[in-house]
């Protein structure tokens, strides 16, 4: 009886220490740490230009088909039928030749998202591996009408060098396999950075 009355005491305290360890916790926690003005460093321009390889033939496809609805039929023209998603980690390069000194990868994934007009819905992260901009990379969240010869995208973000970047990104298609869906792609970017 002695010793079922020491445990007692013992869970007693246990107890009132782990109620205290709780409020405790309660009291010093919260969702944010601080609330202050916010006041931006100097925003940036940089102006990029660099080639976007995308290899969906041969041995070594830099995109990849990961899902296809069987709504489009096996027997679809199209090398991205409407409701593909590809899986990317394509080459990019300072020229159009595929030979030519590459500078980082597009990784990310695009959705064929045209049901009556080609049309892709990219979410690639634009990367670079080497020269003033190595780590950094910037963020693509757009519609791209392929079939235009010119259109934009929309930058949403980046990190590293471009931090909080927004932006444009200029396309021009520079070449296009209407059979297997190779393309190369110009790219004149702007971003407005800090």
């Amino acid at each position: 009886m002695h010793r079922i009355q020491g445990m007692g005491k013992k869970t007693g305290i246990i107890l009132v220490l782990f109620t205290l360890h709780l409020l405790i916790s309660f009291a010093l926690s919260e969702y944010y740490s601080e609330t202050r003005p916010f006041s931006p460093k100097q925003q940036v321009v940089t102006n990029l230009h660099f080639f976007f390889h995308d290899t969906l033939s041969g041995p070594d496809p830099s995109a990849v088909l990961i899902a296809k609805p069987h709504l489009t039929g096996e027997d679809s023209s199209s090398p991205t039928p409407f409701g593909s998603l590809l899986a990317i980690d394509d080459p990019l390069t300072l020229g159009p030749d595929p030979k030519s000194e590459q500078i980082g990868n597009a990784r990310g994934m695009y959705v064929s998202s045209g049901k009556h007009f080609p049309t892709l819905t990219m979410y690639v992260d634009f990367g670079f591996t080497s020269g003033l901009f190595n780590g950094s990379s910037f963020t693509v969240f757009s519609r791209n009408t392929i079939t235009e010869k010119e259109r934009e995208l929309a930058v949403v973000g980046g990190r590293g060098r471009f931090r909080m970047a927004t932006g444009v990104a200029q396309l021009n298609t520079y070449s296009v396999n209407l059979i297997n869906g190779d393309a190369v792609v110009e790219y004149n970017v702007t971003l407005y950075h800090y």
